[in-house]
């Protein structure tokens, strides 16, 4: 009796977790993409060639920040109080002295873009936002951990207003590539300051060298994948804005932008929703499994469609949104669609390994991701950019390859039944976003066939799902009302 009620209550949990990360990812996708809308349509290419510029350095700054002691602090079972107080010490600090290294390094970073010394003052304002996200980090992982979500929802919704109107204002008036960076400072500053003022707790002044090293050894290897992952999910932008243009930058800026909106913000609700759990029941391989099973198809089930739709109506979204200004990052949009399906299911399986303490396998499947990449490169890079992001796809579809041999080693679920697990979601999406493509044929106004290929093509997939008795359908109908029948 025990055991059942705990699991209704875990399960609940569960659902309470995931619809607020599945709220927080949607409706902060929605800001999002209203306030991204403006600026694409305001703000000039070479402008957002200039914030991609500076955003390859941001994200190795904010990786070095938290050096993977935040997952860490998740996969452990139960980190103390001087275990978080020490992560922040040390992300703070870390911010601090980054944040004077770069400020230093802003007219290399200039003269590497022959951005002519535009990059210099933007770059020195835009790498505040990671000294200000460092203070929340510890936070946001202590409400992730007791999968109590619900203010980090709050804090990006109300963040994403806040510097919404900032960064349109902003653009409106002329400030040009200013205006995404202050929009960034904004977010970055709103979101910390709710977290603080909200989550109850604050650190000791106390730094334990001994609990550091405790956690080094899942955090040394999440820091050290996460990195070579940084350098070759951002390496492209380097390349494009240093050998090609920052024209070219823009065009790759918009198209990477727009399609990870979806695919982050899917690996983001299943690691938040999933990985606390994962990692409670580790030590139950009957139990793990299980829920193994159950992820992997609930993945599928949202993973497949989604991206499958996103695919097939990206001309019509770009013509929708941006008239035709942006026509030229439409095929690279979705290459890194299709990439970004790959991204989603390889993020899921590292969050299997990770789960398990097996940090150390994790960066062996990022070096196999990192080696494909830099051949692709190699390759591609004589025959311009779009070919260069068709590497990306080729990197993707290797990487799979071997994070399913890995997960399955590490976790003992079969190489096979994780395949088998995603298969019918596949199949399902296929045939539903058949009309979708058929459509095409036929209606010519980009407003109308994008309405009708979402009604369409959804109807169509809740369908079959509900006439081959998906089990994960009905659940996930649960999940969005948060209500489960006890059996």
């Amino acid at each position: 009796m025990k055991n059942r009620e705990e699991e209704t209550g875990l399960k609940l949990k569960t659902a309470r977790t995931l619809k607020w990360n599945t709220i927080d990812k949607f409706s902060s996708q929605v800001l999002y993409a209203v306030t991204g809308i403006v600026l694409a349509n305001v703000v000039s290419k070479e402008e957002f060639g200039l914030v991609g510029a500076i955003l390859v350095f941001q994200a190795f700054a904010s990786l070095f920040v938290d050096s993977g002691f935040s997952t860490a602090l998740i996969q452990r079972k139960n980190p103390s109080e001087t275990d978080y107080s020490t992560v922040f010490w040390f992300n703070l600090g870390m911010s601090v002295m980054l944040y004077v290294v770069l400020w230093l390094c802003a007219p290399w970073i200039d003269s590497i873009f022959h951005a002519e010394g535009q990059l210099i003052p933007l770059s020195r304002v835009m790498f505040v936002t990671f000294i200000l996200n460092a203070t929340a980090i510890v936070q946001t992982n202590r409400l992730m951990k007791q999968m109590t979500v619900k203010m980090i929802a709050v804090s990006n919704v109300i963040g994403l207003v806040v510097s919404g109107v900032v960064g349109i204002w902003l653009a409106l008036s002329g400030w040009g590539a200013w205006a995404i960076v202050w929009q960034s400072i904004t977010l970055a500053m709103v979101k910390s300051g709710i977290l603080w003022i909200t989550s109850a707790w604050s650190p000791r002044m106390e730094f334990s060298v001994a609990s550091l090293r405790s956690i080094f050894s899942v955090g040394a290897g999440v820091m050290a994948s996460s990195f070579l992952n940084t350098i070759f999910m951002n390496i492209y932008s380097f390349i494009i804005g240093a050998h090609y243009n920052l024209v070219q930058l823009g065009n790759y800026s918009q198209a990477d932008k727009w399609s990870k909106m979806g695919v982050m913000s899917l690996s983001q609700v299943f690691t938040a929703s999933f990985l606390p759990l994962l990692s409670a029941k580790q030590d139950d391989k009957q139990e793990y499994a299980r829920m193994i099973a159950k992820t992997n198809r609930f993945t599928g089930y949202v993973t497949f469609f989604s991206m499958g739709l996103l695919l097939v109506c990206s001309t019509q979204i770009f013509h929708v949104f941006f008239g035709t200004k942006w026509d030229s990052a439409i095929l690279m949009f979705q290459l890194l669609v299709v990439r970004g399906i790959f991204t989603v299911i390889t993020s899921l399986y590292n969050n299997y390994i990770i789960s398990c303490g097996a940090s150390r396998k994790y960066v062996y499947s990022e070096v196999v991701k990192d080696v494909s990449t830099v051949i692709a490169i190699v390759v591609t890079i004589p025959f311009g950019v779009t070919w260069l992001v068709a590497g990306q796809v080729f990197a993707g579809v290797v990487y799979y390859f071997y994070a399913l041999y890995l997960v399955g080693k590490v976790t003992g679920y079969s190489r096979w039944s994780l395949v088998k697990d995603a298969l019918p979601y596949v199949a399902l999406t296929i045939v539903a976003l058949a009309p979708s493509v058929a459509l095409s044929y036929f209606i010519s106004n980009a407003w109308i066939l994008l309405a009708t290929q979402l009604v369409v093509s959804g109807g169509v997939y809740v369908l079959l799902n509900w006439l081959m008795k998906s089990k994960i359908q009905a659940d996930a109908f649960e999940y969005v009302f948060g209500r489960f029948r006890r059996k």
